[in-house]
């Protein structure tokens, strides 16, 4: 009994997750002339969203600034990430566990309570509508949760592998690119799907620090199709499909480390 009714706990919950992607199908291939309800399956399938979409939100440029932002951010926020998580986990000084407990402590700010600060320091140093700048906002957010989750998996790595290598000759540069970088693989899968998919989606920095048609991202650029008067739920829906692969695809190619490197990296932070 306890069995069938997990089942059915199971089933209930993979329904739920499973009506969103019905919606959106549903939308995204129905034409415009179909007006009948968005629960009822479209009577003829159709693209005609998806050139819209592509052609009326400028989706083409809007891919590249996603994904300009998404590489660049994502590059530094390992690099920086990893070199300051490894002294940390390796030298539990009573300095380093106060920088640590700084850099985690950070995780509760939320983004919107110093937007308005962070909108006038861009307008004075010059960063409105450029790449550099809304890339150096993300990688600030993203970090504390980098350092937390690469000091975690560090303190799973031996020490021992430090020392062995310090016997032989090795300098604390030369142990952390030719021996910690390559251990990392799971942990940096985990970091870029989780702040990868955060990046890419990111709309409440983007509306404001991106606001020329060139530089505006994919979740800009479909909001465009709902304003006061009027909305075009099935062109969103057909952007949306188009702006969901590249990080499903980045998802697919790196799942196996997933789930290693977030019990490795949450347990043991």
């Amino acid at each position: 009994m306890s069995k069938v009714i997990s089942r059915l706990i199971l089933l209930l919950i993979c329904i739920v997750h499973l009506v969103p992607f019905y919606l959106l199908l549903n939308m995204s291939f129905k034409p415009l002339t179909d007006t009948s309800s968005k629960w009822q399956p479209a009577a003829a399938m159709s693209l005609d969203n998806f050139s819209s979409a592509w052609n009326e939100a400028h989706l083409s440029r809007a891919l590249t600034s996603n994904l300009i932002i998404t590489v660049c951010s994502i590059v530094l926020v390992v690099l920086i990430g990893s070199f300051a998580a490894y002294p940390l986990a390796r030298h539990r000084t009573k300095w380093n566990n106060f920088v640590y407990m700084l850099s985690i402590s950070c995780l509760i700010v939320p983004g919107l309570t110093i937007l308005v600060p962070l909108y006038k320091f861009m307008v004075d140093i010059g960063g409105m509508n450029q790449y550099w700048a809304i890339i150096l906002v993300q990688v600030t957010f993203a970090l504390p949760l980098t350092i937390f989750l690469m000091t975690g998996f560090m303190g799973t790595v031996p020490k021992e592998l430090d020392e062995a290598a310090l016997i032989d000759g090795c300098s604390r540069y030369s142990i952390f690119l030719r021996i910690i970088m390559p251990l990392l693989k799971p942990i940096i899968a985990t970091i870029v799907i989780v702040l990868g998919v955060q990046i890419w989606n990111d709309y409440q920095f983007s509306v404001f620090f991106l606001q020329k048609p060139e530089v505006k991202t994919i979740p800009v650029a479909l909001s465009g199709f709902i304003t006061q008067y009027h909305s075009n739920i099935n062109w969103v829906a057909a952007g949306c499909l188009v702006a969901m692969l590249p990080m499903t695809i980045a998802y697919l190619l790196l799942q196996k480390y997933f789930i290693k490197g977030m019990a490795d990296g949450a347990v043991k932070g």
